[in-house]
């Protein structure tokens, strides 16, 4: 997890670092793997990730050329298996296939080796993804302390250009990701003064990011976080409307700032989407590969976008999902998201997942504006989320079981059933000098 927020911030292909982060993630699952557990796994999350997997394998194993007849242009048939014609690649480009099989095949190991950990285990990892957050943010506070625009080369295999990432969009949404737990941490771990200087600290660096859907969304998941965890908290309502106040001079700061700026000029994301939209229609049954946006993307671009920058991907991760991947992809994605909200009603009860949720629903708008999850660090990150939402060892430590309680009374033994939660079982015992109480 740290190490991943320490050097994954890259976003180009083939980087060594992101090589390292998916050894390590591959090697800590299996270690955990070798353990015993009585963790559940959801199945319905597991066979997610299998049928994601196939998916991605399907596109680099040969199929008969006949089989594409119709189903894309002549310019995106995909290379010939070992120089014959009879079979093709789905991928245009399997290189860049297996690099994405690899990526998705690390986080979901991660994500599931976070689901074995017992309840305790997942909240302890938290001061790990603090860690990085923490030296994402000097990183940053130091960068724009020197000048507006500081670029970092030589130390990593990509250019650092905000906190420890290439794209300042991305440092940005590791910041809003990171409210919702300083929030949780405040309210509920009784750390309010630090929590509070923690958030200050946050929304100050997503100002100075200059990302303009950064500073919309860290100020929506403030607010939204504030008001969904402090429910049931024993925060004061003074502290309460102090936050309030605090985030009605953050909003002064993030429309100013987004008021000197042009929104969406001519070769901006509209240009993308239109572009991408026009890739879909053409490969909607296969996709031409995951991976292979950028190589794709060029045959539908307009003659009067052609710059000398070229586009690396759609930012907006959903239609270059649907790009690379097709219909296929499309009903994946639409299934994670019906298993996500169908979840979402047995997370009311405990605070840490009702935080990640928050944290991940942002992540997951935020790819409608950008790409963060092709991020080592961000696509990490977001495996944990999801490993905390949809482990079963939280709603289980919360359900009401039935005790018994054995009083001894008068030489009687009376067993009354009492109802407690799995925090309370096995560790009440009360010993009085006229009775005896026992919870068995």
């Amino acid at each position: 997890m740290a190490v991943s927020l320490l050097i994954g911030g890259g976003t180009a292909s083939g980087l060594y670092t992101d090589t390292l982060i998916e050894v390590a993630a591959v090697v800590s699952a299996a270690a955990v793997f070798t353990q015993t557990s009585g963790q559940r796994i959801s199945q319905s999350a597991l066979w997610l990730l299998i049928f994601a997997v196939a998916l991605i394998v399907l596109q680099i194993v040969p199929l008969p050329a006949a089989a594409f007849n119709g189903l894309r242009p002549e310019l995106l048939l995909g290379n010939p298996w070992i120089g014959e014609s009879r079979f093709r690649f789905v991928s245009v480009g399997v290189g860049r296939t297996v690099e994405c099989l690899l990526y998705l095949v690390a986080a979901a190991a991660f994500f599931l080796a976070v689901l074995r950990l017992r309840a305790e285990q997942v909240g302890a990892l938290l001061p790990f993804f603090f860690m990085g957050v923490i030296c994402n943010g000097l990183a940053g506070a130091i960068q724009y302390t020197l000048s507006n625009d500081i670029a970092i080369v030589g130390l990593l295999p990509f250019t650092i250009n905000a906190g420890l990432f290439a794209n300042a969009n991305h440092f940005s949404a590791l910041l809003f990701v990171s409210i919702p737990f300083v929030v949780y941490y405040g309210l509920f771990r009784g750390h309010l003064v630090s929590g509070s200087t923690g958030l200050v600290a946050l929304l100050l660096l997503l100002l100075a990011a200059g990302s303009r859907a950064g500073a919309l969304i860290g100020l929506a998941i403030t607010v939204l976080s504030v008001i969904f965890l402090s429910a049931r908290s024993r925060a004061s309502g003074f502290s309460v409307l102090l936050a309030f106040v605090g985030l009605s001079i953050y909003t002064i700061g993030a429309w100013t700032k987004i008021d000197t700026q042009v929104l969406d000029p001519a070769f901006g994301r509209g240009e993308f989407t239109r572009t991408t939209i026009e890739g879909i229609k053409d490969n909607w049954a296969t996709g031409v590969g995951f991976g292979n946006f950028q190589k794709a993307y060029q045959i539908y671009e307009r003659e009067s976008m052609i710059f000398a920058q070229y586009v690396n991907h759609a930012h907006n991760d959903y239609l270059e999902i649907a790009f690379e991947g097709g219909v296929p992809a499309i009903l994946l994605v639409a299934g994670y998201f019906v298993l996500l909200f169908a979840t979402l009603a047995k997370i009311r009860r405990d605070p840490l997942q009702k935080a990640a949720f928050l944290s991940l629903s942002f992540l997951l708008i935020h790819s409608m504006v950008d790409y963060p999850l092709r991020t080592e660090a961000l696509a990490m990150t977001f495996a944990y989320l999801n490993a905390i939402i949809f482990h079963k060892g939280f709603a289980e430590r919360l359900s009401p079981k039935s005790e018994t309680i054995e009083i001894e009374h008068n030489g009687a033994k009376l067993f009354v059933p009492v109802e407690a939660s799995s925090y309370e079982s096995g560790h009440l015992r009360q010993h009085r000098s006229n009775g005896q109480m026992r919870v068995s």
